[in-house]
């Protein structure tokens, strides 16, 4: 797989299996981090790399992905997403040990280009870091191409210092399977496969052959080129509402979450919240629990994926994040229910 998309020999020893890609990243921070080590993560980010790090006692560093002034009255692409490159380079210091980018982007949708990851790989290269690069929605990218740091031509000796993560579960809608796997050299595999013995041993072979066959069908059935095309489609059936609606949403560069900026909707005053949704300080949990009670949509808060300290008075604060990764069916029908939403704009 990672010969044909990285245009080069991709051996054996340069692809460690995990028990899921969580597992995986999870083993790459054992291996590499001691106690007063520096990570540095892009925010929003999947929460699961705070424990991960810290159990290393390992810090991390927060670099913002800036939101575009722009969203809260008009549709925006992952480009409009910009990063905070000021804030990148003060945030490494000669503590930094490792850089973790995720492409496509949860739960923005964005996809870093070339330009972003060119930067991003100089910095590493500059400062003799890592580069953690988890990609897994890889297969879903709805750009003419998906950049990959492992396979950057402006940047080939990025690859060196790059582990890239994978998710069968991801790829094949299949997570609950917990296979995913970790490519990169195999000077640094080494150490990542040493952590992984010690935290899980190994990764049960039925799976790993099930998947194995499952890649190799992939490939002979053209199923990643369909899915993604099923994913547009589901895209344009979720989209059209919010269009209907006039509220800006996030065009998705890649993954299957929709981001909408609700900042327009106009909940009663007088609206009754349970404590445990008023504790949590911020609108979006207001704004999802409203969204389940009267219109019967479920979404997802985004300042979950910011830091506490991070979250109030966020301009994430007014959107919320959904899932496209349902039947059409379920799209349609959560489309009509959504439209009386007119009656709050």
């Amino acid at each position: 797989m990672y010969t044909t998309e990285y245009g080069r020999p991709v051996d054996v020893s340069e692809v460690q299996v995990t028990t899921g890609a969580n597992e995986g990243m999870f083993s790459v921070f054992f291996g590499f981090l001691t106690p007063g080590d520096e990570v540095v993560v892009f925010e929003p980010f999947f929460d699961q790399y705070i424990p991960n790090v810290e159990m290393t006692g390992a810090k991390l560093k927060y670099v913002g992905i800036k939101f575009p002034e722009k969203f809260d009255s008009e549709n925006v692409t992952g480009d409009d997403w910009q990063i905070d490159w000021d804030g990148l380079e003060k945030a490494i210091t000669p503590k930094t040990k490792i850089i973790v980018i995720n492409t496509p982007h949860n739960p923005i949708g964005k996809v870093f280009n070339e330009e972003e990851l060119y930067r991003i790989g100089q910095l590493a290269i500059k400062n003799n870091l890592i580069l953690l690069s988890d990609e897994v929605y890889e297969n879903l990218y709805y750009l003419p191409k998906f950049p990959r740091p492992a396979a950057l031509a402006s940047l080939p000796e990025l690859a060196d210092r790059t582990l890239t993560v994978g998710s069968a579960g991801k790829s094949f809608a299949a997570t609950g399977w917990r296979v995913g796997w970790i490519q990169g050299p195999s000077e640094l595999l080494k150490y990542v496969a040493s952590a992984h013995t010690r935290i899980c041993f190994s990764t049960p072979a039925p799976l790993q052959q099930a998947v194995s066959e499952a890649l190799t069908q992939a490939a002979a059935n053209n199923y990643f080129e369909i899915t993604r095309k099923q994913y547009e489609h589901k895209y344009k059936i979720f989209e059209q509402v919010f269009e209907e609606l006039g509220l800006p949403y996030t065009t998705a560069q890649g993954g299957y979450f929709l981001l909408v900026n609700f900042k327009k909707l106009k909940i009663p005053d007088d609206y009754v919240y349970p404590e445990e949704i008023l504790s949590r300080g911020t609108n979006d949990y207001k704004l999802v629990y409203w969204l389940i009670k009267e219109i019967g949509v479920v979404g997802i808060p985004p300042t979950e994926f910011l830091v506490p300290e991070h979250r109030k008075n966020n301009p994430l604060e007014n959107s919320v994040r959904f899932a496209v990764c349902k039947d059409d069916s379920l799209l349609e029908e959560a489309v009509i229910r959504l439209r009386k939403l007119k009656e709050y704009l």
